[in-house]
């Protein structure tokens, strides 16, 4: 995707965060540029309206904090569902809580609401949803909480040689 191809209601990303996601998507040889919304998008409804798209292709990224562990795990789901805690334990094997914002800055190297599927500094266990898998192409966070990038979902999956989980409800 090149500069003159952006979509409606972006501009090229230039954040330090969102150029080292965007090092990242160049280094797995992902065809994907990190945007920045031109308006602001707080929400997975906002940005999904920003961008002209259903709610369901905003990839909400997830921090959760293992209980026992402490290890960082980043779910990353449609944004049309809600992560289901029980089936997330039974997946990893302990109970989760909820990240705080240091945490997820401390493990993810990103603030919430821009924690990009990939360019992690620190140790983050990353599940994908399948329920990305309904669509060719998501939006995702692209390292600031205004930076964006879109994603195939297969593609992530494959250069990330991440499995495709079941931790999520159905949609709706």
């Amino acid at each position: 995707m090149n500069d003159t191809a952006l979509p409606p209601n972006t501009r090229p990303a230039t954040a330090p965060t969102a150029q080292r996601v965007q090092a990242v998507i160049d280094q797995l040889r992902l065809d994907a540029q990190v945007v920045e919304l031109a308006v602001p998008a707080r929400t997975a409804a906002q940005a999904a309206e920003a961008l002209g798209v259903s709610v369901g292709q905003i990839a909400k990224s997830l921090v959760f904090r293992g209980a026992q562990t402490g290890q960082a795990v980043l779910v990353v789901c449609a944004g049309d569902v809600r992560v289901d805690e029980a089936q997330l334990a039974a997946h990893i094997g302990e109970a989760t809580e909820r990240a705080t914002p240091d945490f997820v800055r401390e493990h993810s190297g990103f603030a919430i609401g821009g924690v990009a599927p990939l360019g992690h500094t620190g140790q983050v266990n990353v599940l994908l949803d399948e329920s990305l898998r309904r669509f060719g192409l998501v939006w995702a966070a692209g390292g600031t909480p205004h930076a964006v990038v879109p994603l195939q979902p297969d593609a992530l999956a494959a250069a990330t040689g991440r499995p495709w989980v079941s931790v999520c409800g159905s949609p709706g």
